[in-house]
């Protein structure tokens, strides 16, 4: 049985509204959908019948229905709920709709039913609406309905069967892991939960199942799989939602290069299955590459607008901004947006408000108009020796904007990386397809200037590389890992490592990110027993699902491909949560409201 026969295999309807076409001509139908347009066109009434797959036209004789189902054909709504009989039929010649799918035929009601009427709805049903999203998000069960909305769903629906069926295929085996856990340190806030049974306790909803898959290794599970919920408390934007669903993956007895093989694979299958195509193997990227080149480590290399290193070459300017920062360890970089040379220096200076939010100071900038002319404030104070290797540098021509940022390597790129993005927005620069990259070698540790200690550059659990392993304590920011991150159109899509298998190991990292061992027993003792006792080398990789499909969707936020998300102040338009408690349900927690 087909997909669209087991689809109509109800005796409610005998089809669907998407796929009547010409050749069903004189077929006895029963359709049901809703109302989405009515016309009366003097005593005869058209009704656009729309279902999930699609609407086809109804058309209303008096002559071919009871009198009081007509009378109810002329008082139909928007969205009412309709079950019609009826015979397929063409359309005359001038009346095919080429821009509709079933716009051949229409259907010639011989009974109507209203199964359920509608009030007004909030919003029309259809594509391209300019409601705003928490309206859309208060009545999302209306928002669903329409066909970009229901794509979306589907397409969501087609990745993830997809991602379960290659790696099925692959031998993973699919394990749920608990909601319900400890709070342990992973980069975000914790939302928690309390224990009734244990008062003054909480769980914690997990930001991931990090532990528990490594457990799963441990376990001799050797290859897992989940299609796993996850939680953090953190400032929500376009692609952040306080819970998010992301694909989890653990191998036992693997390499870096094994887990990305495999991957590559995978993501081939997924894409594939969505009618697109993946040329693998994929780019890989050095982490130190990524951020000289782009400014950071998710590179959208559909576009260049390169950032240029020319520290060198202002190192003895007369420009004090340029030339105190080079010669203290700075650097000086720059990017060309070419085509915004002719910009006014009003609209050039209110660039100076991205590179401050990015924590520059200022930021200075030349413009080369298409007329020859060169016009900034700072040119004065180069030679033309330092001029000319600084257009060569930046292969400038005429019509183009050079932007700079002077500081410390990581506010530099910070710096560019945001305007590189926003002047390719700015200037309509093309991003046309997809451009899936791995970034490699990441380092093992950064230091967190507000908490003044290191902090792990991945996870905690990410393995150091073997030939830098012995000065993890001597000098942390030299030591490299083990670590990937799949990045696709300018998102980190997924992220992954090598893991540590061996207890010594484990406790030496989280003693470098300031961890005593009384708080290591404490948040990862059931972690270290189990690296003590046989664990595998092993690895794996998580991927956001729902940026993923966000991307292959072509939407800007990850809200358009999840059923019933949250507003950027992470509440549900909706059902009202979060919501107050009753004094009842506090006490029986043993807690109270201050």
């Amino acid at each position: 049985m087909s997909r669209s026969e087991m689809m109509n295999d109800y005796s409610m309807h005998t089809a669907t509204c998407g796929e009547l076409r010409a050749a069903d001509d004189g077929r006895e139908v029963v359709l049901t959908g809703w109302a989405w347009h009515n016309r009366d066109h003097g005593g005869l009434i058209f009704i656009d019948l729309r279902d999930r797959t699609g609407y086809t036209q109804i058309v209303v004789d008096p002559d071919c229905v009871s009198a009081d189902e007509f009378a109810v054909a002329e008082h139909i709504g928007r969205e009412y709920v309709l079950k019609i009989s009826g015979t397929v039929r063409l359309r005359d010649k001038d009346a095919v709709n080429p821009d509709m799918a079933t716009g051949e035929i229409e259907v010639l009601a011989s009974g109507l039913e209203v199964l359920n009427e509608s009030v007004t709805p909030p919003f029309s049903i259809e594509d391209g609406i300019e409601t705003d999203e928490t309206t859309r998000m208060k009545w999302r069960y209306l928002d669903l309905r329409r066909p970009e909305m229901y794509s979306n769903i589907e397409l969501r629906h087609r990745v993830m069967q997809s991602m379960r069926r290659a790696l099925d295929e692959r031998g993973f085996i699919e394990v749920e892991t608990p909601i319900l856990a400890n709070s342990t340190p992973e980069g975000a806030r914790d939302y928690i939960v309390p224990s009734r049974p244990n008062p003054g306790k909480f769980y914690a909803l997990p930001q991931s199942p990090q532990q528990f898959k490594q457990m799963l290794m441990a376990g001799g599970i050797e290859r897992y799989f989940q299609i796993a919920r996850c939680f953090r408390d953190e400032d929500l934007r376009a692609d952040r939602q306080p819970e998010f669903t992301q694909v989890d993956i653990e191998m036992s007895f693997v390499t870096e290069d094994d887990v990305i093989d495999m991957m590559e694979g995978v993501f081939k299958e997924v894409f594939n299955a969505v009618g697109l195509d993946l040329e693998i193997p994929l780019q890989r990227m050095p982490y130190a590459e990524a951020m000289a080149r782009y400014g950071n480590d998710r590179p959208d290399v559909r576009f260049g607008m390169e950032l240029h290193d020319i520290t060198d070459i202002v190192r003895d300017s007369g420009f004090k901004v340029f030339s105190s920062v080079a010669q203290s360890g700075g650097i000086v970089k720059a990017i060309n947006a070419k085509g915004a040379g002719d910009w006014s220096r009003g609209d050039v200076e209110k660039l100076a408000a991205i590179a401050e939010a990015n924590g520059a100071k200022g930021m200075a900038w030349i413009a080369f108009t298409t007329s020859g002319e060169e016009k900034s404030p700072i040119i004065k104070f180069f030679t033309d020796e330092e001029f000319a290797a600084l257009k060569e540098a930046m292969d400038v021509e005429p019509g183009d904007l050079v932007l700079f940022a002077a500081d410390k390597p990581e506010v530099a790129n910070a710096v560019l990386s945001a305007l590189r993005l926003h002047m390719a927005d700015a200037l309509d620069v093309p991003r046309e397809g997809h451009s899936l990259l791995w970034i490699v070698d990441f380092p093992m540790f950064k230091y967190d200037e507000d908490e003044k200690k290191y902090a792990a550059e991945h996870h905690p659990f990410t393995h150091p590389t073997l030939e830098d392993i012995d000065n993890m304590e001597s000098d942390p920011l030299s030591v490299g890992s083990y670590a990937y991150d799949i990045v696709m159109d300018g998102y980190e899509m997924g992220g992954g490592s090598i893991r540590i298998h061996n207890a010594d190991e484990q406790r030496r990292v989280l003693r470098v990110l300031g961890l005593t061992d009384e708080e290591i027993d404490d948040k990862f003792g059931h972690l270290l027993n189990a690296l003590s006792l046989g664990t595998p080398p092993h690895g794996g990789i998580a991927l956001g699902l729902d940026r993923l499909v966000m991307l292959l969707a072509g939407k800007d936020s990850i809200r358009d491909v999840i059923a019933f998300p949250k507003t950027s102040s992470a509440a549900d338009p909706m059902t009202g949560a979060p919501s107050a408690v009753t004094a009842r349900q506090l006490k029986e927690v043993d807690l109270r409201l201050l």
